[in-house]
């Protein structure tokens, strides 16, 4: 058997994805369900989830939750629909995120968006996590967690809600991953670049600065979510942020050598 042959148990695995409905989260939740595990495909939009579910490889392994995770009443509620439907969740994913808007910069942002951002992105990855790693320790079985942070995490975006929440949600990632480990339970950060999904418009000028020539696709991200999920394949990773931004966080002030002649 190879290596890449059956990643995850079907018989035994169930997933969670928040911001399951459009970009990163939902090409992972599409390819969790593609690999045969039940997934719940959680958003804040009823129309996307739908839209998620229904392009996905097997819609009939998909359960729809729709609701607002910057609401504590909301995060308890996903908690308990989930386990409610698939028993215990094994694999989970925390891509949800606000929609950010240029002009928020740090003289902009209001308190309602600094708030809004930190609940959904910190507040949310760590309560979900919580009680989704009690679970698994209460029924002694392992599990994996992911979430998605950002190369902002550790350099300024002009957007000081969005870059604060994922350095907090980067430390959230370190101190379950150095909790959980002796219960089985990995923790791992995926950190994508200028990846053109989720609302986000990159500038076309941006791709000079990234070695690969192209801006990110969220199915490109999808395969290594899968990998590091997979006790089968990244069954001794955790604590680990894991790049894939094509390159881009190699660039500075130099430009590219052009390597004339060979």
């Amino acid at each position: 058997m190879s290596l890449f042959d059956r990643p995850f148990d079907p018989d035994h695995d169930a997933a969670l994805v928040t911001g399951a409905g459009n970009g990163i989260g939902r090409a992972i939740a599409q390819a969790l369900v593609g690999e045969g595990v039940r997934t719940v495909f959680a958003d804040v939009s009823d129309e996307r989830v739908t839209t998620a579910i229904a392009s996905s490889p097997r819609p009939e392994l998909a359960i729809p939750w729709v609701g607002d995770l910057s609401r504590r009443e909301e995060r308890d509620r996903l908690l308990k629909d989930a386990t409610d439907a698939l028993g215990t969740i094994t694999r989970f994913v925390h891509s949800a995120s606000p929609p950010r808007r240029e002009a928020d910069h740090i003289l902009a942002v209001s308190d309602e968006t600094w708030t809004a951002m930190r609940e959904v992105n910190v507040d949310a990855g760590f309560e979900l996590s919580r009680g989704l790693a009690r679970a698994l320790i209460a029924a002694k079985r392992p599990g994996s967690f992911l979430m998605v942070t950002s190369l902002h995490a550790g350099t300024p975006r002009n957007l000081p809600h969005y870059s604060a929440s994922k350095a907090a949600l980067t430390m959230v990632v370190k101190e379950f991953a150095k909790a959980l480990g002796r219960h089985g339970i990995r923790v791992n950060a995926l950190v994508p670049g200028a990846v053109a999904a989720g609302g986000f418009v990159a500038d076309p000028s941006m791709v000079r600065h990234i070695p690969m020539g192209r801006m990110g696709k969220a199915d490109d991200l999808a395969p290594m979510a899968l990998a590091t999920l997979s006790d089968r394949i990244g069954g001794y990773v955790t604590g680990a942020s894991v790049l894939v931004d094509g390159g881009m966080s190699l660039t500075n002030w130099f430009e590219t050598p052009a390597l004339d002649g060979v």
